[in-house]
């Protein structure tokens, strides 16, 4: 009898070996796809509390993006989408028009300012409370909606209009006040006085600037008028011309408004180089059996090298599941100029560089790379 069960799992363990499925213990077993459609609030909070770091320090506010060309990219990232496919980003709303136009499953945020999880928060409560992009850009300006707006406009359509209209102090109180009733009534997440004044800080700066909101508001520091807008980076596109930012069409705005209504976006408060937040993003990618698609990095590597924590970095990302597909988007800041054909110019220009994810270990393992310059070179812009 006992021969038989030792000659059953001998054959039970090659037909699983035959089909590429290991065997597993119950803690090493790796889960079916189970990546939800939606969360619950509590289930939502619990990640945001419980994946998170203590609050980091950085020189800027990064209100918006300073990149100009993160949407060249889009074209090529999407030939690299896995169906089981989740984004991990840093910073503000760049992260909305990856997510439009790439529908991952999910999506995680992961900055070393708490300030960037709560605007984070203050744009889930704008976006849900907001049923097209006019009442988006009403709520966000805090500036009444012009008459006459349909959901087929155009973003310089849109523009066009709110920039002939005036914030008022009114408005954007009753906005505030709705959007901290939303996250606290509505949801339940726990807010101290203090996040509820970096939440009215990240809020006022677009009040008081508007559409001309820039990165390095509020200092206003020589060649601050070289960053783009947030009305300018609305309006890119990428090589081919195509708008794909979260703004560009009305179907666009949807998919994001109905993946924010899901709680599939969760800002996370982190440090690349940290102990905690990726791993613990990790964590729950192996649990559910989804993979890390898309990790936009921006240019926090050049940072991260400014140290020894780089390393620590990539030993992090190194606990993620990942495939064929996955793909770091980095932005690169070359030299801070713009070069095309007989012209140069002083805009802080950025390109975007994509590196699989595997390569880039391999080689970090290899220790093929040590400078943040040998990490630009392996890729070609």
């Amino acid at each position: 009898m006992m021969v038989r069960r030792r000659f059953a799992l001998i054959v039970v363990t090659a037909l699983f070996t035959l089909s590429g499925v290991a065997l597993f213990g119950p803690r090493d077993r790796v889960a079916a796809d189970t990546l939800p459609k939606q969360l619950s609030d509590r289930a939502f909070w619990r990640m945001v509390t419980e994946f998170s770091e203590t609050d980091g320090f950085f020189r800027s506010d990064n209100f918006i993006s300073n990149e100009t060309t993160f949407q060249e990219v889009i074209p090529e990232l999407k030939k690299r989408i896995s169906p089981n496919g989740v984004y991990l980003g840093v910073g503000p709303d760049q992260n909305f028009t990856y997510i439009a136009a790439l529908r991952p499953r999910m999506a995680f945020i992961i900055d070393i300012r708490r300030q960037n999880m709560l605007q984070h928060l203050m744009y889930k409560a704008i976006i849900e409370m907001s049923e097209d992009r006019a009442d988006f850009m009403s709520r966000l300006f805090s500036r009444q909606r012009p008459a006459g707006l349909q959901r087929t406009a155009t973003p310089a359509q849109l523009f066009d209009a709110f920039n002939r209209v005036y914030a008022t102090e009114a408005l954007f109180t009753k906005n505030l006040q709705d959007v901290l009733t939303r996250l606290v009534r509505r949801h339940g997440f726990v807010l101290s006085a203090e996040d509820r004044r970096s939440i009215e800080y990240v809020y006022r700066a677009f009040y008081s600037q508007g559409p001309d909101l820039r990165y390095s508001f509020p200092r206003q520091q020589v060649g601050a008028r070289w960053f783009p807008n947030y009305e300018e980076l609305m309006q890119a596109t990428d090589l081919a011309g195509r708008n794909h930012s979260y703004v560009a069409t009305d179907e666009n705005y949807r998919a994001l408004r109905e993946f924010e209504r899901n709680n599939l976006l969760v800002p996370i408060v982190g440090d690349f180089g940290g102990d905690k937040a990726i791993q613990a993003v990790g964590r729950y990618l192996r649990e559910h059996g989804a993979t890390a698609n898309y990790f936009y990095t921006s240019n926090v590597e050049q940072y991260l090298f400014q140290t020894d924590a780089w390393r620590r970095y990539y030993t992090n990302v190194s606990t993620l599941p990942i495939d064929g597909n996955s793909t770091f988007i980095r932005s690169y800041f070359n030299m801070g100029f713009r070069f095309p054909p007989g012209i140069i110019t002083p805009d802080l220009h950025s390109v975007q560089l994509l590196d699989p994810i595997s390569s880039l270990l391999a080689a970090y393992k290899a220790g093929e790379f040590q400078t943040y310059d040998d990490l630009v070179a392996r890729t070609k812009y």
